[in-house]
């Protein structure tokens, strides 16, 4: 995982792997997250959320002693919501920002009637970032929408 290494001489890669100036170049990736995983206490009613929130069907697999609901991806990042040893609903910590679509208001009008809570309403980042919003999942977990209108 991480940056692949180029190194160069003068411009020129070297054999020595380091430059003229003893410096490392790295070149940058440019998709940082390949996987994410939201955890749960309850499966069925976490699953039963994000089904309600994107009117999706999540399959549930069981691998040892995790379950795990998965949300349909056929390009891109996937993800999956998971329950097992070490999966602790937190709403502190690192932010997950979900697809919201053309217009996050439309998952965003869903969270509450499925039993979450929203925290902050659709905020605009800046014109060419689009917008965010951010909620509370039935499991505990702070997590974000964003979309470009």
């Amino acid at each position: 995982m991480g940056a692949s290494t180029r190194m160069t001489t003068k411009g020129k890669s070297s054999a020595a792997g380091k430059s003229a100036v003893g410096k490392v170049e790295r070149s940058a990736l440019r998709n940082y997250v390949t996987w994410f995983e939201i955890p749960a206490l309850d499966i069925d009613r976490a699953t039963g959320f994000y089904n309600d929130i994107y009117g999706i069907t999540m399959d549930v697999t069981h691998a040892s002693e995790f379950v795990m609901a998965l949300f349909p991806a056929d390009k891109g990042i996937g993800g999956a919501v998971v329950v097992g040893p070490g999966c602790v609903p937190s709403n502190v910590g690192p932010l997950i920002y979900l697809n919201g679509g053309a217009d996050l208001n439309d998952v965003l009008s869903r969270v509450e009637g499925a039993g979450g809570r929203v925290v902050m309403p659709k905020t605009l980042i800046g014109e060419q970032a689009g917008h965010f919003a951010l909620f509370i999942d039935t499991e505990g977990n702070r997590l974000a929408l964003h979309s470009k209108s």
